[in-house]
């Protein structure tokens, strides 16, 4: 298959770049800074050249967006909801102009679109959308409406020929360098991974062989379309999901964060406390009812792996 992946060269589109191109499949990448081969130039928000792969290609994943790890100002917000939308009208303007479309379009989309809440989980049938919790920070409503968004730019999107699913996704868990695994380990191995702000806050997750496999899972399901969640099947307290990492590395102890300690953490580090205190209980619900099975469904389970492949890594 010829497999197209604007925005692809992040973690992500790293991990299933990686993946397919193992298969033997024909992988493409649209990026704004082309540097190796398989890389095609593309703006991100507008049709050009680039739409000349699109075209005859079996898979589009969209993963296009500006990064969330950044502080949430008012410019950022803005630009994380116009970089998403643009590029997913670009996206869907070269499917439709395409004489040979590809069969299936994944656009990436956020399991943030769901409510801050810790108790029942959210499913695609009954999960809340999030945007009128009380006793949250306004702007994190933004952060749903940029979700809701970018699903509606491919909802308009002209393309009768070409399946639609949005990526619901959870944080994807990888042991390369950089990526959130990577940060949270940091932190656990510094002895600062203990609860944050009681640590009652659902962490929604997904290893990444996990995400690869139901990437290529929905590619092949013809029968699934609209919004899949992508996240574990076993969410858990953030006390208990930074407890168990901590195990794998070995570290026994975890230094407890207050509310305000977050945010200068945060502040350091360059991004928004809204992804360590937002509540996601996330569940795939749809990919388990379609017969999709995890290979690691538990996050102790997946911990000891990444620690274990991130240290052979870094050998």
């Amino acid at each position: 298959m010829r497999i197209v992946i604007p925005g692809g060269t992040g973690q992500v589109g790293t991990l299933l770049n990686r993946a397919f191109t193992a298969a033997g499949h024909d992988v493409v990448t649209l990026t704004r800074q082309p540097v190796r081969a398989g890389e095609v130039h593309w703006d991100g928000e507008r049709l050009g050249p680039w739409a000349e792969v699109v075209d005859g290609s079996d898979v589009v994943v969209n993963l296009a967006g500006r990064s969330v790890s950044c502080r949430y100002t008012d410019a950022n917000l803005r630009a994380m909801l116009d970089s998403r939308v643009r590029s997913t009208e670009a996206v869907g303007q070269a499917i439709a102009a395409a004489a040979r479309p590809p069969r299936v379009w994944l656009q990436m989309s956020t399991a943030t679109l769901y409510a801050h809440t810790f108790d029942a989980p959210h499913d695609e049938a009954t999960g809340r959308v999030g945007g009128t919790e009380p006793d949250v920070p306004g702007y994190w409503a933004y952060s749903v409406r940029i979700a809701q968004e970018w699903e509606r730019a491919q909802l308009r999107a002209d393309t009768p020929h070409t399946r639609k699913v949005a990526l619901r996704s959870a944080m994807v868990m990888s042991p390369d360098r950089g990526g959130v695994f990577d940060v949270l380990s940091w932190l656990a191995r510094l002895g600062l991974g203990g609860p944050v702000a009681g640590g009652g806050q659902y962490v929604s997750w997904m290893h990444d062989h996990d995400f690869v496999r139901a990437v290529g899972f929905l590619i092949a399901r013809d029968d699934l379309d609209g919004p899949v969640n992508l996240a574990a099947p076993e969410p858990l307290p953030q006390r208990a999901f930074m407890r168990a990492l901590r195990a794998a590395w070995g570290v026994p102890l975890g230094l407890p964060a207050t509310r305000w300690m977050a945010g200068l953490g945060a502040l350091a580090l360059r991004t928004d406390t809204e992804l360590l205190l937002k509540s996601r209980r996330v569940v795939p619900g749809r990919l388990q009812e379609a017969g999709f099975t995890f290979t690691h469904p538990r996050w102790a389970e997946a911990g000891t792996d990444l620690v274990l492949r991130y240290r052979t890594r870094s050998a």
